[in-house]
Parts: structure tokens; sequence; C-alpha cells
């Protein structure tokens, strides 16, 4: 029988680790409902409050509100005042969990915790069986994605990412074709519309509730230069001058056939402008990637495992740099820069041309 020695020291480490690692699940959960429910929100505008308060301030129930409350001060999330049974969320933390810091808001993240606990057990038949997990099974994901991305584009889309391509602004503001592939509640649609009404805008999505979910939003909106469709984008997609995919690619079945029908699409000084995760495609490379384990566990409970449910190509999350250029040059892409937005570490934006 081999005999294994075992470093004490290590073992313990790794052993509180592990405890760690547990105990920032469960926060994560907690700041999930906290975020849900608007607690955040309200607390940051609040002095030091009791549970009545702020929960009467939230329409909350209070029994619950404390006991969530109890998970927050031990967690280091919010402050206790024992002497006045108290409680404040400091403005350093506010500023990472509440809705009015826009795209530094991180507390929405965790909603997706649950989303992967829901689908937890199709995950692990897969993982026996092969195959993956339908899309079908996870009918919030949508929804959740439009909030995360929304407060992104809001923000960033009009003034960050378009001028990362010379020109394109003006040819925006001028009046142009544009498509937006993989559109979801079309949001990207509806803030290219708003702020270019000179030009064209469409969005393509296979879920038709998604494009209805946009089109209600472009109705309210007042916008007549937005379209959408409900679209295979691995077929043929017309002809525009701008086609857009923001963190799309990789989740697709067919993503090298939508590459292609892309490439297609764009008129010949076309520009393929397409948002996907800063990450290597070299394991060894992410080790250091502070959304690293973040990155693989959505992957292997959504990205991929929706991929593989369709018979598709399963490229997961982690994508990475030196894939997406080797198929977009694949499909005919012979000019491609690559660039990053200040402040968003998590994504890499490639302006594509056609030689």
């Amino acid at each position: 029988m081999t005999v294994i020695d075992v470093d004490p020291a290590r073992r313990e480490a790794f052993a509180g680790r592990m405890l760690d690692i547990f105990d920032d699940a469960c926060l994560a959960f907690l700041t999930s409902v906290g975020h849900q429910t608007g607690l955040f929100d309200t607390m940051a505008g609040m002095p030091a409050a009791t549970s009545e308060e702020i929960a009467r301030s939230c329409g909350l129930t209070e029994r619950y509100v404390r006991e969530w409350l109890g998970g927050m001060v031990v967690g280091g999330i919010v402050e206790y005042f024992p002497e006045t049974a108290t409680y404040r969320l400091p403005p350093e933390h506010a500023a990472s969990l509440t809705r009015a810091a826009g795209p530094e808001n991180l507390a929405g993240l965790t909603q997706y915790l649950a989303l992967m606990g829901e689908v937890e057990q199709q995950v692990v038949n897969a993982f026996r069986q092969g195959g993956g997990v339908p899309y079908s099974a996870y009918p919030r994901f949508q929804a959740l994605q439009a909030e995360e991305s929304g407060r992104i584009w809001d923000a960033a889309l009009v003034r960050g990412v378009l001028p990362m391509v010379p020109g394109l602004t003006e040819r925006l503001t001028a009046g142009i074709d544009v498509l937006d592939v993989g559109t979801g509640q079309g949001h990207v649609v509806n803030v290219l519309a708003r702020a270019f009404p000179k030009s064209r805008v469409k969005g393509v999505d296979i879920s038709a509730q998604g494009i209805a979910a946009a089109r209600r939003e472009a109705e309210q909106l007042g916008l007549e230069n937005a379209e959408f469709a409900v679209v295979d984008a691995a077929e043929p997609l017309g002809s525009h001058d701008l086609i857009t995919a923001f963190d799309v690619i990789h989740d697709l079945a067919r993503p090298t056939r939508t590459l292609a029908a892309i490439s297609d699409a764009l008129r010949e000084d076309g520009v393929f402008l397409m948002g996907e995760v800063n990450a290597s495609s070299r394991l060894e490379e992410n080790l250091d990637h502070p959304l690293g384990p973040g990155l693989y566990t959505f992957s292997v409970f959504y990205c991929m495992t929706v991929s593989l449910g369709e018979g598709g190509e399963g490229l997961g999350t982690v994508w990475g740099r030196q894939a997406a250029r080797a198929a977009l040059t694949s499909v005919g892409f012979t000019d491609i820069e690559s660039h990053s937005l200040e402040g968003d570490f998590l994504n890499v934006y490639y302006a594509a041309r056609k030689g």
C-alpha cells in the first residue's frame, strides 16, 4: 500500500479555505436577496436604523429582514451598533451593492447562483450521460442578463465602446444599417436607435420572448428606427454596415456558422464589433483572472452545457482571446483589432473587417 505524506499545515490551510468558500457562497445568496428586495438600495440612503425601521422602509417582513441583517453583519457587509440595536450600510460598501452604482453594482451577479442551483441536478446528469441542459431550463436567464448588461450599455456603449472604432460614431450619426446578433431583450438596439435616429437598427434572437420584450421597450421609447425579428443567426442575415454581437458567440450551438453568416452579411466597408470574455484560451494564463472560478463555473452551468444540449460545439465561457481571433480569421476577417474599456476587466471588444 502506498503511503502518502500529508503536510499538516497545508491540510489545515485548505480546510480553512473550504470553510471560507462555503461561508462566502452563503453570503452570496443573502446578497442576491438584498439586491432583489431593494434592501441595499434603501439602506444606502438611511442613517443607522433598527430592523423594524429598515423593514418598514422597504415594505418587507421584519423577521426576515432581521435574520438577513444578521448574516450581513457577521459577513462584514453591514455594520451593527449593539447599544442601539441599529444597522448601517457603509457608503464604501454601497458603492458596489446598489443600483445607483450602475456598472459598479456587483450585487446583481449573485442572482446567477440561484439560477445555477435550479439546474444543478441536470448538469450532474450531463456529466454522467453527456449532452447538456436545454435553454428552456433557464427561464430567468434572459431577464438577469438584460439587467446586468443594461447598466453597462447605458453607461458605456455610446460613449465608450463605439469610439473604439475610428469614424464609427460619425457613420452612425449620418445613418447606416446596423444588426445586433443575439440581441436578447434588445436593449443594445434601443440604446443605438435612440442615440442615432438616422440609423436603422435591427436586433435578432432565437427567443420569441426576448424579442417581444425588446419590441415593448422600443414602443415605450417611441423608437421608429428599431426593428426586431426572431431569427437563427446561423442563417443568412441580409446586408449591413455594422454588426454587433456582445457576449453571444461563445454561447451558440453553431458559432462558426454564425460568424460566417455575419461575415457574409457585412458590406464592403462594414465592421463587425464583437464583445467577449477577456480571458485566455490557455488555462495556465487564467490562474490570476479576478473572476476565474466564476467564469469556469458559469461555463459548466450555462454557456457550455446549453450549447452541448443543442448538439453544438460547446465553446464555453472561457473561449479565450486566441480562439476568438482564430475563429474570426477562419471566416474571412483579416483586419482584427482588440480593445479594452477602462474599468471593465471582464470584456474585450474586437473590431473586425474583411480584407
